[in-house]
């Protein structure tokens, strides 16, 4: 089922790794063009955007490899589970992210995918940059002395 997060929106899916795996430079909200099956499939809170991306092509910009598993309910009127999906941002964002990504070898990774208050299918889109080994042995580390700080505090006080 999907989990509530701020102020009446539902996440459908979560990306956790990519914290990891990037370093986040920016982020921001798409929006996403939808068939109603995978709206249905959405709101049941099964898909995976853990291997996706995003790219711009001829001047918009798609989501790709995606799951959105079928709705069973939808019988023959489904949709492809991996097809690619249009996002939806401005043209001043798209030119921004486009010379981001050629410019400096960054990525556009899906972080979130959820409905806002008004019901709308958004997705948190965010440019990173690869981590290599050194850097995620670092963050791991690092993650690891916060934890054991936080227990020694608490054993203290």
């Amino acid at each position: 089922m999907a989990k509530d997060t701020k102020a009446g929106s539902k996440i459908a899916a979560e990306n956790r790794k990519a914290r990891f795996n990037y370093s986040i430079i920016d982020t921001l909200e798409a929006g996403l063009v939808l068939t109603g099956t995978e709206v249905k499939a959405l709101r049941e809170g099964k898909a995976t955007i853990a291997e996706s991306y995003a790219t711009e092509e001829g001047g918009e910009l798609w989501l790709i490899n995606s799951y959105v598993p079928e709705y069973l309910q939808a019988n023959r009127f489904n949709h492809e589970p991996k097809r690619r999906r249009k996002l939806l941002v401005s043209k001043k964002q798209l030119n921004r992210l486009a010379g981001a990504v050629q410019r400096e070898g960054m990525t556009l990774v899906p972080l979130k995918l959820y409905f806002n208050e008004r019901g709308r299918a958004k997705l948190e889109l965010a440019l990173a940059k690869g981590k290599n080994a050194p850097d995620k042995r670092e963050a791991e580390k690092e993650r690891d002395w916060n934890r054991q700080k936080s227990r020694l505090m608490k054993e203290l006080g």
